[in-house]
């Protein structure tokens, strides 16, 4: 029997903007014609791609638009993109709050959404009473919620307002006791929108493991939206990547928060700049793999030196430096390298007018795959910055070929560095 529970087949969902519905009588009679008669709904052949950023020529837009995946047990399917790519769209769909304009979802198993706060609460009903009106909504007996009851008010933290109407509850306890819910009474698929993000970092951590508990130890799926890329990466098994209502992306958590913060572009790693300050001027840095060209794609496994190029303009007794922070995708220096520390001895002609030339060589085996990008400072007399430069330059890992029967996913982490292991049998 296949392990799939969710499969998504040509799934579109179209909206008229500024109505309720279909809009007009006459919209509503023309398409009972096309019905009775067999024919395709006509409003479904217009309609414009959702980018609200952009002002329309029709009142049809497509919130999503011929969407196909599958999804299998035991899966954590992050579903990234910017806002207004059609994420609560297709989280509704699945949870069946709203039906599709066209194509089919086929699921498999009890599903218990988190889609906003409030969720499925009925505000003048105590905590209590919602913990057992959404067990029933779900299918599960009183001596079944019962059961579990302790463990939500536990995990939720609510016990001293567990018999209190949830309209007196505030955003984050609401948040709460929704997310204990659809947890604890054991669907077979979660789905979680951006919500936890109401809740405190405590509770965030705090809802990430139980998620993870869910679909490692319980062998359930989990559906999760977030805006919260470490979150992606660290938890998901796989994601997909909405773009203007379209699927632009369906694999590997990594490559897909690459593509969706821009920076999986081609590039020829290198820059030529004329960065001017007083005493000195930056006319190139580039990245490139040791005796390669600058357009040559950068591995894992290869050895790379970064150059900077620039003049001094000024002579002077003053020592002025190159200083590297390298980034990760969300913006974190990784880490710093600087020739203030590691240059030790320079030539005389490095006080002098003229050009000078600057190769940082970092080892093959050191980066992990990923996008970096890179900031450059200059520093006068190894201690005083008198400029800065961010993001002056990025650049893509890729990863080595992997051999037959090797790991074939990404490790986790921003380095890989190749370090020493030494295996010997014990004596005791």
């Amino acid at each position: 029997m296949s392990n799939t529970v969710i499969k998504v087949e040509n799934l579109s969902k179209q909206y008229r903007l500024g109505l309720v519905g279909t809009g007009t009588l006459s919209h509503d009679l023309n398409r009972w014609w096309h019905l009775i008669r067999g024919k395709e709904d006509p409003y479904l052949k217009i309609g414009e791609v959702n980018n609200r950023a952009e002002k329309g020529n029709s009142k049809y837009v497509w919130a999503l638009q011929d969407i196909n995946f599958e999804v299998k047990q035991g899966e954590v399917l992050g579903i990234i993109g910017k806002n207004g790519a059609g994420k609560s769209t297709l989280l509704k769909l699945l949870s069946k709050v709203t039906a599709p304009s066209k194509g089919k979802i086929c699921a498999r198993g009890r599903i218990a959404s988190l889609l906003e706060v409030g969720t499925g609460f009925h505000p003048e009903l105590t905590g209590r009473e919602n913990i057992y009106l959404n067990g029933t909504i779900l299918g599960m007996t009183k001596h079944e919620v019962n059961h579990k009851l302790d463990e939500i008010v536990a995990f939720a933290g609510i016990e001293r307002y567990l018999d209190t109407p949830v309209k007196r509850y505030s955003s984050g306890m609401t948040v709460r006791l929704g997310f204990a819910i659809a947890a604890h009474l054991e669907p077979e698929i979660l789905i979680v929108d951006e919500v936890l993000a109401v809740g405190d970092a405590e509770f965030q951590k705090k809802a990430i493991g139980k998620m993870e508990e869910v679909s490692q130890k319980s062998g359930r799926t989990v559906l999760f939206v977030s805006h919260n890329m470490t979150s992606i990466k660290s938890f998901c098994s796989r994601c997909i990547l909405l773009k203007d209502g379209n699927l632009s992306f369906n694999g590997m958590p990594n490559e897909a928060v690459s593509k969706y913060l821009g920076g999986a572009q081609p590039n020829l790693n290198h820059k030529k700049v004329a960065l001017s300050h007083p005493e000195i001027e930056i006319q190139l840095v580039g990245i490139r793999e040791k005796n390669k060209s600058y357009s040559h794609p950068l591995s894992m496994d290869s050895s790379i030196e970064i150059i900077i190029e620039c003049v001094r303009k000024l002579s002077s007794n003053d020592r002025l430096d190159i200083t590297l922070q390298f980034k990760d995708e969300e913006g974190k220096v990784v880490f710093p390298s600087s020739s203030a520390i590691w240059l030790k001895e320079v030539q005389n002609d490095f006080y002098t007018v003229g050009k000078l030339k600057f190769c940082c060589k970092i080892p093959p085996n050191f980066f992990n795959q990923g996008v970096f990008e890179m900031n450059l400072l200059i520093i006068r007399n190894q201690k005083v910055l008198i400029a800065k430069y961010e993001s002056i330059l990025s650049f893509t890992i890729l990863p080595k070929e992997a051999s037959y029967g090797s790991w074939m996913g990404r490790v986790r982490g921003v380095l890989l560095p190749k370090l020493d292991w030494v295996y010997k049998k014990s004596d005791s």
